[in-house]
Parts: C-alpha cells; sequence; structure tokens
C-alpha cells in the first residue's frame, strides 16, 4: 500500500506541477524515469511496467513509452504492443513516440501496433504516412494486409490526408488485397465523388490484373449514383473488354 502511495503521489507531482521556477522540464524527466525504473523493478518486466503506468496513467502512457523505448529500446516490441493494448486511445501518440524514438522500422511499427489493437487501425496508418510519407506506399500494404476486414477505412483515411496520392493509394492496396476493392471503391467514392473516373479506372485495371471479377466494382459505382455510361467509358480505360463490361453491367442489374 505505501508503495503505492508513493507512486501515485510522484506520478500526480509530475502531471499537476505547474510553478516553473520548483519544477523544471529535465527535473520533470527525472522524475519519470525514477518512477519507471521502480515500476520495473516492482513489476518484473518493462512490458508489466508499461501495461501497469498507461492503465493507471493513460495521459502519460507516451511520455513513459518514450523514456521506456531509451532504457530500453531492444525491447522495444513489447513495450509499444503493451502501452497499446493497456491504452487503445492514446494510440496515435504511442505510434508517434515509437516513430520518434528511431528503435524500429516505420512498418515494423505499423504492424506491431495494428496488431495490438486492429480498431485503431486508422489512426496508426495516418500518423505514420505523416512520419514518413516516403513510405506511403509500404504503409499501405502492410496495413491492409495486417487488417484487411479494414481496408476501405485504411484507404479513405490516407486518401483523404493524401489525396493527391489516391490513385497510388487505391492501387496498392487493390494489389495487397483485391477482394474487398468492391468496399474501397465504395468508401472512396463517398468522399470523392468528384473523383469517379479515378477511382473507378484504377479499381478496374488492379481487378483484372489480379484476376479477380470487375461485377463488384461497377456494382459499387453503380450504387454511389455512376451512371452506365460513365461506368463503361471507366472500366474501358482501366482495360476492360467490351464484354467484360457488358457482363459485369448484367450482372449489376440483375444483382
Amino acid at each position: 500500500m505505501r508503495k503505492q502511495l508513493i507512486a501515485a503521489f510522484t506520478i500526480a507531482f509530475i502531471t499537476t506541477s505547474t510553478n516553473a521556477s520548483l519544477q523544471t522540464s529535465s527535473e520533470n524527466d527525472e522524475l519519470r524515469e525514477t518512477f519507471f525504473k521502480r515500476q520495473v523493478q516492482q513489476n518484473a518486466s518493462v512490458g508489466r511496467a508499461i501495461r501497469s503506468i498507461a492503465s493507471h496513467y493513460p495521459q502519460e502512457a507516451a511520455s513513459f513509452v518514450e523514456i521506456a523505448l531509451t532504457q530500453y529500446p531492444e525491447k522495444h516490441r513489447e513495450i509499444i504492443f503493451s502501452a497499446i493494448s493497456a491504452q487503445p486511445a492514446a494510440t496515435e501518440d504511442i505510434v508517434q513516440a515509437a516513430l520518434d524514438s528511431g528503435v524500429s522500422s516505420c512498418l515494423d511499427i505499423v504492424e506491431l501496433a495494428i496488431m495490438a489493437e486492429p480498431s485503431y487501425v486508422d489512426f496508426v496508418v495516418d500518423v505514420a504516412a505523416e512520419s514518413t510519407p516516403d513510405e506511403l506506399d509500404e504503409i499501405v500494404r502492410v496495413a491492409v494486409m495486417s487488417q484487411p476486414d479494414s481496408a476501405d477505412r485504411i484507404v479513405q483515411t490516407l486518401a483523404k490526408s493524401h489525396p493527391n496520392k489516391l490513385v497510388n493509394i487505391l492501387s496498392t492496396a487493390m494489389n495487397a488485397v483485391p477482394l474487398v476493392g468492391e468496399y474501397m471503391v465504395d468508401a472512396l467514392l463517398a468522399v470523392f465523388p468528384n473523383k469517379a473516373e479515378e477511382v473507378v479506372t484504377t479499381a478496374v485495371r488492379e481487378s483484372l490484373i489480379q484476376n479477380s471479377e470487375i461485377e463488384s466494382i461497377m456494382s459499387a459505382a453503380q450504387n454511389a449514383g455512376i451512371t452506365n455510361g460513365e461506368l463503361r467509358s471507366y472500366a474501358m480505360k482501366g482495360g476492360a473488354t467490351e464484354t467484360q463490361i457488358s457482363k459485369a453491367l448484367t450482372t449489376s442489374i440483375i444483382d
């Protein structure tokens, strides 16, 4: 009980002190580090220590992840996974802290974060893409393969943040998980109705490359309000033959 009271007092002191003359940033960092070391000793595990801190002090989760990654970089997977599992709402800040630490590659962190909390995948990919835009295509690929059921949310989130990369995002995602193409098309047309040609043309092209049927793509586009005449034009630009297009449109009407 005494140890718990000391720990509570320590963390309260760190998070509520507003008197700059008494508590400098450097001193705060030292207190956090001391508190974390004590938690590791008490829990006999870095992961359990992080889980405990993140559970009890959610507002401090990312700060202690930074400290943990600095002190135990070789245990970065345990640290990141434990922190996100314990405090999913802090996923974005935790992922940012992990990326800033440089302890592992962006893609490794993305995959690990999604594994820890799949429902926050859109937050994970968004912060990762902002931090390392040069790896956008690989971030998309890793994310949709890790969580294919959320592919529509992933492409929608990233396309909103990087609208000029919409074609690349959709192309990469469909190349990785072509069977959920219709959901990605539906998600993108919901927020980018003025980019219907790019979306449908890209989706049809990737479907054909992956030897997937284009009926579901055409149906999703029809449901978004695209006319058959427009669909025919977009599908042809995507490489579909007249026979494939007619079959797809007929199937969509029947469905």
